[in-house]
């Protein structure tokens, strides 16, 4: 049955329905020019009328009557009467960039899909790979290659963004101005309009004050954000300056998160700021101007917090300061310490952390980093680790190598024997100091003495892909723990960071991997136990490093 038949049925019975609910009292006259039925434009009412007389007192034809009903039966299920078009917007600006090749348009429409493949059932995640993590390295490499989004995958690709924040910064660089264009017309984008602007292209040019000043004073809490870091990233005193027109008025949280923002680029400029921030009416303000300022290792607090350092610690041991005088307080010093802290360590370990680790050398001697972490420490161990931990987050906030190193120690020693630290987040940052490769090497070796229990805090800071000693290391610890009879599932953490980070050359040597436990030692377990879920992780592990492969394959131009 055809849908206009469809329709003349279903008019034909509501207009029915309706004759018997209402059937009028006094007779009607003949419509002109053969009454509604015969036009085809009357109203329902009108419609319903004639089909309670009957079509031969309106000179109508039945046909006639049920073709106007079938029509004004799709317009009263559309639930909208026809109006006036409106104005069309303007066309989406140009963007110059190049599409992606034609294969990875595929690729990105495949991944946008989400369709990870058949996997097996009980909550096992199967041997195909996700392609739901490996849309952000799409993106990534896309960005650097310098695309743009394919035109009829933008929609897709805001709808992703708005699902995954981790995603927006790339996604909205992808899309660009078109994004941004298509925002504006739908409701469930909006999110791009607020924060999408500085990756998009649309901030002001920094070099426009009048446009920069009016988005300063009028603009959205995000938007003045990413103007800052936009004037920030194109000359760093020109931030500092647009913060001074407008800080003695700022809420105390805006301007925390203002202050926050000066991490990047962080310079000697900014001492003048940061120093009149110190006498800030927040305490939170006051505390970050002190720890900016402290990792400015010239800084006149730098020399002052370096003065009662030198006065509390040297080689005859630790004395901590006895109070916490004005001074102190106005340097960012926290009077009072978290529950289970001494006052006088807690005073120590932030004098200790501000102050410039070049001032310890002269202390002892003209010891190197080592050798002073090496030495015994009068007074306690209890001193020892207050004073290392205290070391270890000046290495950090002044981003020192030598002295990072020296604190994280031998990667083979047992952790609980690290100079520094035997907490794992704690040398995952003083890792992020090192230089990539010996950063890869530590972890390497770490990885190859402990095995992963414990190494996937420091993975995560390591430098994507992993090749290399890394690399090979990562993969002969898994198959490590599967010939031990571990299950994958006890290393999901590194497995997930291991499908996105090796690098795909590794896929090799997995499947070796893959060929030596094919063959198992009891047939019973081909379809279940250990041996089983590690065949099953290997071959996804396997199949997504080739995939990624492939992605930055087509992604390469022609």
């Amino acid at each position: 049955m055809t849908t206009t038949e469809t329709a003349r049925n279903t008019a034909a019975g509501t207009c029915s329905t309706a004759a018997g609910r209402s059937a009028p009292a006094e007779t009607a006259t003949d419509t002109s020019e053969g009454g509604a039925a015969g036009s085809g434009h009357g109203d329902w009412e009108e419609l319903v009328r004639v089909a309670v007389l009957g079509t031969g007192r309106s000179q109508g034809s039945p046909g006639a009557l049920l073709d106007a009903a079938a029509v004004q039966t799709v317009r009263r299920r559309a639930g909208l009467r026809p109006a006036e078009a409106g104005p069309r917007p303007d066309p989406a600006p140009r963007d110059p960039r190049p599409a992606p090749p034609p294969a990875a348009r595929r690729r990105l429409a495949q991944l946008l899909a989400g369709r990870t493949g058949a996997g097996s059932g009980g909550g096992r995640r199967g041997a195909a790979p996700d392609l739901t993590e490996l849309l952000p390295q799409w993106l990534a490499a896309a960005g650097r290659h310098g695309y743009r989004a394919p035109h009829a995958l933008v929609p897709a690709l805001l709808d992703a963004a708005r699902a995954r924040t981790d995603l927006r910064a790339p996604a909205l660089a992808l899309a660009g101005a078109r994004g941004l264009w298509l925002a504006r017309l739908n409701p469930d984008w909006r999110f791009a309009l607020r924060g999408g602007a500085a990756g998009a292209g649309e901030s002001p040019d920094p070099d426009d004050r009048v446009e920069v000043e009016r988005l300063w004073q009028e603009g959205l809490f995000a938007e003045r954000v990413a103007l800052l870091g936009a004037v920030r990233a194109h000359e760093a005193a020109a931030a500092t300056r647009l913060l001074e027109t407008t800080w003695a008025t700022e809420r105390a949280e805006d301007r925390l998160m203002f202050l926050d923002s000066l991490r990047v680029g962080l310079t000697g400029g900014d001492e003048p700021f940061l120093e009149a921030a110190l006498g800030d009416r927040s305490r939170n303000v006051r505390s970050t101007a002190a720890e900016l300022l402290s990792a400015l290792p010239q800084s006149a607090l730098a020399a002052r917090m370096a003065e009662r350092a030198l006065a509390c610690v040297g080689p005859e041991g630790v004395a901590p300061p006895a109070a916490c005088d004005a001074g102190m307080l106005r340097d960012g010093v926290v009077e009072r310490p978290p529950a289970g802290r001494g006052e006088r360590a807690w005073w120590l370990g932030q004098l200790v952390e501000a102050a410039p680790l070049s001032c310890w050398r002269e202390r002892f001697g003209g010891l190197g980093p080592a050798e002073i972490v090496a030495l015994p420490v009068a007074g306690g161990e209890s001193w020892r680790e207050e004073l290392h931990a205290a070391w270890c987050r000046a290495a950090v906030r002044q981003r020192d190598p030598q002295w990072s190193k020296a604190l994280l120690g031998s990667a083979s020693a047992p952790p609980a024997t690290a100079p520094g630290t035997a907490s794992l987040a704690e040398r995952a940052k003083l890792l992020s100091v090192l230089p990539e490769g010996e950063r890869a090497e530590w972890v390497a070796e770490f990885i190859r003495a402990h095995g992963l229990s414990e190494a996937f805090q420091l993975l995560g800071v390591c430098v994507v892909p992993w090749a290399g000693p890394l690399g090979r290391a990562v993969v002969d610890a898994l198959d490590a723990a599967r010939e031990a009879g571990s299950y994958p599932w006890s290393f999901s953490g590194v497995m997930g960071l291991a499908e996105r980070c090796l690098d795909p050359a590794e896929a090799e040597r997995l499947e070796a991997v893959v060929a030596r436990g094919a063959g198992f030692a009891d047939p019973a377990e081909a379809s279940s136990g250990a041996s089983a879920y590690w065949a099953e992780a290997f071959q996804r592990l396997v199949a997504t490093l080739r995939l990624r492969a492939a992605m930055l394959s087509e992604l390469a131009p022609a």
